[in-house]
C-alpha cells in the first residue's frame, strides 16, 4: 500500500537520552501495575473473593467498563496534547495520575467512589498509551516498525499477564478485606516505571511538540478509510480480551478449567511474549503487514472456536491444545497492526492517530464487558455462544475488507 511521503521516515529527531528504552520500561511497569489491580478488582468491589454470582459479575462488569469509557471519551484529546506539547509530558502526567488513583482506590470500598476513580483511571490510561505509541512510531524506521512495535507489544502484554498472575496469586494469601494492599502495589509499580523512564531520559522531561499541529486536519486524516480498516478489527479483538482480562478466573471456574491449568497458561504465555512479539514484528516487516494480520485473525478465530467448545463440552486435551495454538497465532496480529497504523500516520499527528487505536480498543472493552457479562448474567455460560459468534463474524469480515483495500491500493489508476 502506497504511503504518504511524510510517513516513510520517522521525521522526528526525538529527545536526548534513550526514549525507546524509556517507553518500553514505562510500558512494562505501568501494565504490570494495571494487571495486578485488574485481577482483584471484581473481588475488591463485591467483597467476595470466590463464588461470584451472575449478579456480582454484572455489577463488576459495569463498574469496570467505566475505565474504557473514560479512555475512549478523552483519548483523542490526549493524543492531540502529545502532538502539540510533547510525548513525555503527557506520558508522565498519565502515569502520575494513575498511581495517585490507585492510592485513592486502596482507601475505599464505596462503589460510587470506585466508579468515579475507575472512570478517571481510563483517562490516564489513554494518555499513557497514545503518548507511548507515538514515541515508538517517531523513533522506528519504516523497515523496522514491525520489530519495534513488537517490542512494545511484548512489554505491554508481558506486563499485563505478569501483573495479572501476581494479582491472582495474591488472592490466595490475602483476605478480601486486605486487598487494598494490591492497589498500593500497583501504584508502586507505576512509580518505579516513571523513575526508570526519567533516568533513561537523562533526568529530565523533554517538551518537544509540533508547532504545525492542527487538530481538525489530523483527525480527518486519522479517520480515513485506510486507517479505519487497520483499527476497527481491534474493536472485536478487545471485546474478547476485555472480558478475558476482567473475568478470566471466574469464567474458567464456571466451565470447569482447573486453577493449575490457568496458572500454567498464564506463565507460559508471559514467557512466550518476550520472544514472540519482536519475532512476529520482524516477520511483518519482511512478509507484509496484511499477511501477518491475517495470521493473527485466524488465531483469534481458532481461539473463539475452542473457547465455545470448552463452554459446551468442558475441558479436554485437544481443545486446550487448539486454544494454545490459537493464542500463539493471535499474537502475530498486534505488531503488524500497530506497524501498519504507524505507516499511515502523518509525522506531526502520530499521537492523535495512535489515539484512534486506543479509542477503538477501549470502546471494544466497553462493548465486550457490557455484552458478555449481561449475557452471562441472564443465560449463564450458553449466553457466550452468540457473543463469540458475533466477534468471529466481525473479525473475519474486516479481514476480508483489509485484503480488498490492499488489492485496491495495488491496482494502477486508469
Amino acid at each position: 500500500m502506497a504511503l504518504p511521503p511524510e510517513t516513510r521516515t520517522s521525521g522526528y529527531a526525538g529527545p536526548p537520552g534513550r526514549p525507546l528504552p524509556a517507553v518500553l520500561g514505562a510500558t512494562f511497569f505501568v501494565r504490570f501495575g494495571f494487571g495486578i489491580t485488574v485481577a482483584v478488582f471484581a473481588a475488591y468491589l463485591t467483597h467476595r473473593s470466590t463464588g461470584l454470582s451472575g449478579g456480582d459479575v454484572g455489577t463488576a462488569g459495569l463498574v469496570s467498563a467505566l475505565a474504557p469509557i473514560g479512555e475512549f471519551s478523552t483519548v483523542l484529546f490526549s493524543g492531540a496534547a502529545a502532538d502539540r506539547w510533547g510525548r513525555f509530558p503527557v506520558l508522565f502526567a498519565g502515569m502520575g495520575g494513575a498511581a495517585l488513583l490507585f492510592v485513592w482506590i486502596a482507601t475505599t470500598r464505596a462503589v460510587p467512589v470506585l466508579a468515579v476513580a475507575n472512570l478517571l483511571f481510563g483517562v490516564a490510561s489513554g494518555a499513557i498509551l497514545a503518548a507511548s505509541l507515538a514515541v515508538v512510531a517517531d523513533r522506528a524506521a519504516l523497515d523496522a516498525r514491525g520489530y519495534e512495535m513488537g517490542r512494545f507489544d511484548a512489554m505491554n502484554l508481558f506486563g499485563w499477564i505478569g501483573g495479572f498472575a501476581f494479582g491472582l496469586g495474591s488472592q490466595q494469601f490475602l483476605a478480601n478485606d486486605a486487598l487494598g494492599v494490591v492497589f498500593l502495589a500497583g501504584a508502586g509499580a507505576i512509580a518505579v516505571g516513571l523513575l526508570v523512564s526519567w533516568r533513561l531520559l537523562g533526568g529530565h522531561v523533554p517538551h518537544r511538540g509540533s508547532p504545525s499541529f492542527a487538530f481538525g486536519r489530523i483527525v480527518r486524516t486519522a479517520v480515513r478509510r485506510t486507517v479505519l480498516v487497520v483499527t476497527l478489527p481491534w474493536l472485536a479483538i478487545y471485546a474478547l480480551l476485555g472480558t478475558a482480562l476482567y473475568f478470566l478466573s471466574t469464567a474458567a471456574t464456571g466451565v470447569g478449567v482447573p486453577d493449575s491449568y490457568l496458572a500454567v497458561a498464564i506463565a507460559a504465555g508471559g514467557s512466550l511474549l518476550v520472544v514472540s512479539q519482536p519475532y512476529f514484528g520482524r516477520l511483518a516487516d519482511r512478509a507484509g503487514r496484511t499477511r501477518m494480520m491475517t495470521v493473527g485473525a485466524a488465531g483469534f478465530l481458532l481461539l473463539l472456536l475452542c473457547a465455545s467448545l470448552l463452554v459446551r463440552f468442558g475441558v479436554s486435551d485437544p481443545l486446550l491444545a487448539g486454544l494454545a495454538l490459537g493464542i500463539l497465532l493471535a499474537l502475530a496480529y498486534g505488531p503488524a497492526a500497530l506497524a501498519a497504523l504507524a505507516d499511515l500516520a502523518l509525522a506531526e499527528g502520530r499521537g492523535t492517530t495512535m489515539a484512534i487505536y486506543s479509542l477503538t480498543i477501549s470502546l471494544g472493552m466497553v462493548v465486550g464487558l457490557v455484552a458478555s457479562t449481561g449475557l452471562y448474567d441472564r443465560f449463564g455460560p450458553t449466553g457466550l455462544y452468540p457473543y463469540f459468534g458475533a466477534i468471529a463474524a466481525v473479525l473475519g469480515g474486516l479481514t476480508v475488507v483489509r485484503w480488498a483495500e490492499e488489492a485496491r491500493a495495488r491496482t494502477p489508476a486508469r
